[in-house]
């Protein structure tokens, strides 16, 4: 085989892997987006940056997306701890109020998808876990597109199925000691 046979079939492979509606025609490729939220870029972090536990690695390149998986009546997702409070490390005021909150209040930073934009602020999420449901609501966006920096108390970018929450929503689901940090939850609006 030629050098340009093995060129063109590689071309026409890169092109399928990228723009699989050229083959699938559109609904397929539509269907295919609404089931996987695939990474849109990535963000390096500085080469010299802060020391905590939570910081980004000094040089490491993260995910960034554009994008949440669709939300259904169980939509699955990770809970991560945030304290909102000033000073605290989830950075700057909460973005749908530009507002710091007491941990102690039911509340929750979605990732960007899920935000979309602020249409959720101040509305309620069901939470499950542990045979155990609260509401919460919401009042920031967990940013899945920037990280590193002031503004993101130096943190990397949100996972794209992140649902950030505050110690109260913790302690009500009874989640606690070494289950704190990373838990499996499904949520849905309420």
């Amino acid at each position: 085989m030629s050098t340009t046979s093995v060129l063109v079939l590689a071309l026409a492979g890169l092109l399928l892997v990228t723009f699989p509606s050229l083959c699938s025609g559109r609904t397929a490729h539509h269907h295919h987006q609404a089931e996987k939220c695939q990474p849109s870029g990535t963000l390096e972090s500085p080469a010299r940056g802060h020391t905590c536990d939570e910081c980004c690695k000094p040089g490491h390149i993260y995910p960034t997306y554009q994008c949440s998986p669709p939300v259904s009546s169980h939509t699955k997702a990770i809970m991560t701890l945030n304290d909102f409070s000033e000073g605290g490390d989830g950075g700057d005021p909460s973005e749908c109020d530009g507002k710091f909150h007491k941990n102690s209040e039911r509340i929750v930073a979605l990732s960007t998808g899920w935000y979309a934009k602020g249409k959720r602020c101040g509305k309620n999420i069901r939470i499950h876990a542990k045979g155990r449901s609260v509401l919460a609501k919401v009042v920031d966006e967990c940013d899945t597109l920037h990280g590193c920096d002031k503004p993101h108390a130096f943190q990397p970018p949100c996972p794209h199925n992140d649902v950030d929450a505050s110690q109260a929503v913790w302690d009500a689901l009874g989640i606690t000691g070494d289950d704190v940090g990373d838990f499996p939850i499904t949520w849905s609006d309420a």
